[in-house]
């Protein structure tokens, strides 16, 4: 199995995780987003959308991180990301698509990219777009949190395997995390584990 993979590619993160979470062999190929290497030919012959992560395995390759980790959780049943009653699955996919869908779309490279060379807006107006948009969905995130140690329960689910990443985006656009005590209480306990520690891009070969 390999996992086409970019350091600060949120998405990728979210992969790599669940590959630590779950103990599955792979191999890391580095694909650089800075210099779209994710549009070079050789890569959109495997991924035609041209994004990260992809994870190429023996039935075929998957480009969308929500779909690998499904696929990775029915596959590899052991420390499964979505458990529980009907009720606690609906709650883990509800956070996970909150941060995945609502969040990180506006928020990724190719768009950050279009705000600075397409529409010409500089870099305080898109570190201001980009700090609206996260503070947006954690406004509503935090409030929807128990009291959990994680997301939903005592364990990591999917839910965190999606939040981890949007966090260390957040904080380094300087988002202040103080505003959301239980958002961070959460990110601090993940990043103690070692499959959420191994996986964070300042620990990755491809790190700058």
């Amino acid at each position: 199995m390999k996992l086409y993979s970019y350091f600060r590619s949120s998405a990728a993160y979210r992969v790599r995780i669940a590959l630590n979470l779950k103990k599955i062999d792979h191999e890391l190929a580095i694909v650089n987003l800075l210099k779209s290497e994710q549009l070079e030919e050789g890569y959109l012959t495997l991924n035609p959308q041209g994004l990260l992560p992809a994870l190429e395995t023996d039935e075929g390759v998957l480009g969308q991180s929500l779909a690998i980790l499904e696929w990775l959780d029915e596959t590899y049943p052991q420390s499964p990301l979505i458990s529980g009653s009907a009720w606690q699955k609906a709650q883990i996919r509800n956070l996970s698509f909150a941060i995945a869908c609502d969040i990180h779309p506006v928020n990724n490279l190719r768009v950050l990219k279009y705000l600075s060379n397409e529409l010409k807006v500089d870099d305080d107006a898109k570190n201001t777009w980009y700090k609206h948009w996260v503070e947006v969905g954690f406004d509503k995130i935090e409030i929807l949190l128990g009291d959990d140690d994680y997301c939903i329960g005592n364990k990591p689910s999917l839910a965190d395997v999606c939040l981890v990443p949007q966090v260390f985006n957040a904080i380094r656009f300087n988002v202040d995390m103080s505003r959301y005590p239980k958002i961070a209480a959460i990110y601090e306990r993940c990043n103690k584990l070692a499959a959420f520690n191994d996986a964070a891009p300042q620990n990755q070969p491809d790190a700058t």
